[in-house]
């Protein structure tokens, strides 16, 4: 039972998100035998503003 779970910035749409897991579900079932009722995959939307790499947050980024 893989449990996947993925931060991404907010803005993705609906129909990106619906072909984003379902893309990881098929490739994650090839690769580890499983079936895709066991794949769990849990979305997050973050803020740019709740964010930061290197030590800036991705809203002060230009």
């Amino acid at each position: 039972m893989p449990t996947i779970n993925v931060q991404l910035f907010a803005g993705r749409t609906h129909e990106q998100k619906r072909q984003f897991v379902e893309a990881v579900t098929r490739v994650t079932c090839e690769t580890l035998n499983c079936s895709a009722e066991s794949v769990d995959i849990i979305l997050t939307d973050v803020t740019k503003d709740n964010w930061a790499s290197g030590g800036a947050l991705w809203s002060d980024k230009k």
